[in-house]
């Protein structure tokens, strides 16, 4: 019994000890991918993130906003709202925005779908519809990017002034 339990141990220990990944493969150089082919986006662009590797806030892309909040003071319940947010990749990688989206559909986000190269700007426009919207608002826009942190936010607030006629709601 005790020779069964010890061959099972070394079995364990010979087949948890080997390198389960053939020799020679992993991640690829930008030179590897252009000599295999046609260059897809996603065959150029790092993830900083990956669940073996450390990982990458060096060679990634980096989105840096002119400003991440605007204010647009004081409207009529009924306006749109609309800004430009302005961006510069100022990361070593092109910079591919996957998503933009706001917490409801009043707000919409519009961004750049193809990559940003490195050093290059971008703008996202944001809308915000004020129907049936009162008072202090504040609305967060989400980003989603081949970025480390993966999310970035920017931000559109003021004061919607309630439409005459319509109750108005307590300020909490």
């Amino acid at each position: 019994m005790n020779r069964i339990i010890l061959l099972l141990i070394t079995i364990l220990a010979v087949a948890c000890s080997s390198d389960s990944q053939p020799e020679g493969k992993g991640e690829k150089s930008l030179e590897e991918i252009k000599s295999d082919g046609p260059i897809r986006n996603a065959d150029i662009i790092r993830n900083p993130v990956s669940a073996d590797t450390p990982i990458d806030t060096v060679n990634v892309a980096k989105i840096a906003f002119e400003e991440e909040s605007y204010d647009f003071g004081e409207v009529d319940e009924g306006a749109v709202v609309v800004h430009t947010f302005s961006f510069t990749n100022t990361g070593k990688a092109p910079l591919l925005i996957s998503s933009a989206r706001s917490t409801c559909g009043c707000t919409v986000p519009d961004w750049p779908k193809e990559p940003v190269p490195p050093g290059e700007k971008g703008k996202i426009e944001v809308k915000f519809n004020t129907q049936g919207k009162k008072n202090r608002q504040t609305k967060p826009i989400t980003i989603v990017a081949n970025t480390y942190p993966a999310t970035s936010k920017i931000f559109v607030q003021g004061f919607v002034q309630p439409a005459e006629g319509a109750p108005e709601k307590p300020v909490q």
